[in-house]
């Protein structure tokens, strides 16, 4: 039997293949993601619009990983990292990603 492979987005925003899940949740409509476990994400899923937000959810390796392709930390699930995001993005994108 083939081993499973998860659609994952990488730093380029282009989906990939990986035998590994994602760390982290995303919507491509609004450029956000968030913790697997998040409230917000978890809502959306049972709510009446949930088609239209499975299709944009995407996923990443790691927080990096969905800087590198332009996201931002959820308010809600990652509300501390999201803080000192709103108030520096580009550092708080250096302080993650590193000078790159």
């Amino acid at each position: 039997m083939a081993e499973k492979k998860y659609r994952l987005i990488g730093g380029d925003g282009k989906e990939y293949l990986s035998e590994v899940k994602g760390e982290y949740g995303g919507h491509s409509g609004t450029k956000v993601y968030g913790r697997m476990d998040c409230s917000a994400a978890r809502t959306a899923l049972n709510g009446p619009h949930r088609d239209i937000y499975i299709s944009h959810r995407v996923f990443f390796k790691d927080e990096a990983t969905a800087l590198k392709a332009g996201y931002r930390p959820c308010g809600r699930c990652l509300k501390e990292k999201y803080d000192k995001y709103k108030t520096d993005p580009d550092g708080y994108r250096k302080s993650v990603i590193g000078d790159d």
